[in-house]
């Protein structure tokens, strides 16, 4: 696939035709410098102390060149999703208004295969920084080459245990979600918990975190239920939890890191054992944005954090006006990482000779804001993001504490 450019001709090019006839070129009509600060990403990095405010990324005029790389499955069967966040990029990309960015998509067909040939063609060609590939068998496929050239990935994954000094992974995070949602849970007096999860990878993860948050910060877990994903028994173990009659229910708020289906098997099994949900409070991960989940009866009123639907929709409205069309919901993922590449850039070149493409720029621990919210890369490679906590009401998912504006 050709590379990207930005080149003053281009800018003058699209700019002319956006204001003109709104006409869409190559799949891609870039909006032009954004008047709303969460419209194009603001960075909280290099701050002077964390009491000064973000700054806007602009001012990247006669910036020299930089190549870099995005790895995505533009052809084979998830070519539509790949092709919508590779659009997401491009946009951040002309939003940036770096004359000299060269951004080099490589299809990865979305195979492991598929991605090592784009990761080797991306680095034969120059690149300085690779952004992706999307799924966690090309990330582990492409590790290997990454390192021995010692090139930096900033990945869409969400399997954490590929994250290390050389791979970064901007992918959604359950860690971030269970901290966030947890301490608002306490703030609002909630101490006694329940606990119903699945024995697997990711139930692990989470049930260990939650646990150890309520339990550091004066919380006590009085019921724990694991199951085997799929085991319907799982039905006669919350009848086990059911309050003797006249008595109130052990906990008053249950952690539920489930999704879909099972959110309602669960929910309803609950409230049929006596434990509704103005009695106890439903909590979950962002598993639960999902309108289907919020329209389910007995999750109504339950809580669990994720970034802010607001911010999301004003670049989904961007995207829709530049495409015609929604994005799916990573191409903020590639969007966010095309600017943070920019902003690394900007900020290595003004301080230096080369973009600031290693260790220490990436995981400033002032971090970046983008339209996901402000995220960090901590030191073990894994992403770390503001969120706001949101509630289930009515078919609807609502905001009721937003993220912070910074870390």
């Amino acid at each position: 696939m050709t590379n990207i450019k930005f080149t003053p001709l281009i800018t003058y090019l699209f700019t002319l035709l956006v204001f003109t006839a709104l006409i869409i070129i190559s799949g891609c009509a870039p909006l032009g410098q954004a008047s709303n600060p969460w419209g194009t990403p603001t960075q909280t990095d290099r701050l002077g102390s964390s009491t000064q405010r973000p700054t806007q990324m602009s001012q990247f005029d006669n910036l020299p060149p930089v190549n870099v790389a995005i790895l995505l499955p533009l052809s084979g069967a998830q070519s539509s999703l790949g092709k919508s966040m590779l659009q997401g990029a491009q946009l951040a990309m002309f939003e940036m208004g770096y004359n000299n960015f060269n951004l080099m998509p490589r299809d990865t067909k979305g195979t492991q295969s598929g991605a090592v040939a784009a990761a080797t063609s991306a680095i034969n060609d120059g690149a300085q920084l690779i952004l992706g590939p999307l799924f966690a068998n090309s990330v582990r496929a492409v590790k290997p080459i990454t390192r021995s050239k010692n090139i930096n990935v900033i990945a869409f994954s969400t399997d954490w245990t590929l994250a290390d000094n050389q791979t970064f992974l901007m992918g959604f995070m359950p860690f971030s979600q269970v901290e966030r949602v947890t301490r608002y849970a306490l703030s609002k007096g909630y101490k006694d918990y329940g606990l119903i999860a699945p024995r697997d990878t990711y139930g692990n993860a989470v049930t260990g975190q939650f646990s150890q948050i309520v339990l550091n910060n004066g919380g006590t877990l009085a019921k724990s239920i694991r199951y085997q994903t799929g085991d319907t028994t799982i039905i006669n173990q919350i009848e086990t939890l059911k309050p003797q009659e006249g008595q109130a229910p052990q906990f008053n708020a249950v952690f539920m890191p489930v999704a879909g289906n099972q959110t309602d098997m669960i929910a309803s099994a609950l409230s049929y054992n006596n434990l509704m949900p103005t009695q106890v409070k439903r909590l979950g991960t962002g598993l639960w944005d999902d309108n289907r989940v919020a329209a389910q009866p007995n999750m109504q009123g339950g809580w669990f954090a994720a970034p802010s639907p607001t911010m999301r929709q004003q670049f989904e409205q961007k995207y829709a006006s530049s495409y015609g069309v929604k994005p799916v919901r990573l191409a903020t993922l590639a969007y966010d990482a095309t600017a943070l590449a920019a902003i690394l850039a900007k900020n290595g070149y003004q301080s230096g000779s080369r973009p600031a493409y290693d260790f220490a720029s990436i995981t400033n621990p002032n971090g970046f804001a983008g339209t996901d919210g402000v995220f960090r890369f901590k030191q073990n490679g894994i992403i770390e993001r503001g969120l706001a906590v949101l509630e289930l009401r009515g078919g609807s998912i609502i905001e009721i504490d937003p993220a912070p504006s910074r870390f």
